[in-house]
């Protein structure tokens, strides 16, 4: 994985944290200086905690398991749920409803009244039976419930760790994930509290372009993780083949040997 270097970090505005009186002492060991009132975030430490946070999440990419991105706020959206749709990742960038992980059970229930939904209205023959007012209802119950589920709409099951843009905003997701055990990956300015999550990067988690190059950083390591799963599978399923035709061959050469001794003996 080509790691970030310290420069790029800089030129995406990463280090620029928030005013000195805003601050959050937990950040203290990752902020480098103070300057016109604002604290400096710590490059080298958000170099070192972004590798380590993208090695973690190729280890659980690679297990098979899911990382669900959420980041709800307004420079984030488009970023965040460009990479998640292209890794084919759950995530959540409109609102985050209360229960989303706790509760999944009726989240799950949600998201079939929204397939069955699609599939009404998306059948002519079943949507034209259906009265001009009850349909237009029905279609925006369905845009309601795809603006908030929709990138949820293929998770089976919980999630195994949470990739997270801003601590505080985000915080009733990262209490539930801290109440089921689920570990959580985090974007955290001088105004947030580290210890609130499991692998906290130091970074400006405000503007576009740095909220954009964490994201695209986490995004590669995911999409490594998930090439190297299907590396390790092809590899799997070519050694079974091998087997199967070594076994194969070998049958057929203990079916053969009776045939060739007796033909010995008739010789004789």
């Amino acid at each position: 994985m080509a790691q970030l270097e310290y420069k790029d970090l800089l030129n995406a505005v990463v280090h620029f944290g928030h005013l000195t009186r805003k601050w959050d002492p937990r950040m203290a060991p990752y902020i480098f200086m103070e300057k016109n009132g604002i604290h400096i975030i710590d490059l080298n430490k958000t170099v070192v905690s972004l590798d380590e946070a993208c090695n973690y999440v190729k280890s659980v990419v690679r297990s098979g398991r899911k990382v669900m991105f959420v980041a709800t706020k307004k420079q984030a959206q488009e970023i965040v749920s460009e990479e998640a749709r292209r890794l084919k990742m759950p995530f959540v960038t409109e609102r985050w409803l209360g229960g989303m992980l706790t509760n999944f059970a009726t989240i799950r229930k949600s998201l079939k009244k929204m397939q069955t939904l699609e599939k009404m209205l998306g059948d002519e023959a079943t949507a034209s039976n259906i009265a001009k007012r009850e349909r237009l209802i029905k279609g925006r119950e369905k845009d309601k419930l795809e603006r908030l589920l929709g990138g949820i709409a293929d998770l089976t099951r919980l999630p195994a760790a949470l990739f997270v843009v801003d601590v505080k905003r985000e915080h009733i997701a990262v209490a539930e994930a801290k109440r089921l055990g689920i570990p959580v990956i985090a974007m955290c300015d001088t105004n947030s509290n580290p210890n609130e999550v499991d692998l906290a990067i130091p970074a400006n988690d405000d503007a576009y372009k740095s909220i954009s190059i964490i994201t695209l950083a986490i995004g590669k390591a995911i999409e490594e993780g998930l090439i190297e799963r299907k590396q390790e599978r092809d590899d799997a399923r070519i050694a079974e083949e091998e087997d199967a035709k070594r076994a194969e061959d070998g049958d057929e050469v203990v079916s053969r040997a009776p045939q060739a001794a007796t033909e010995v003996a008739d010789e004789e």
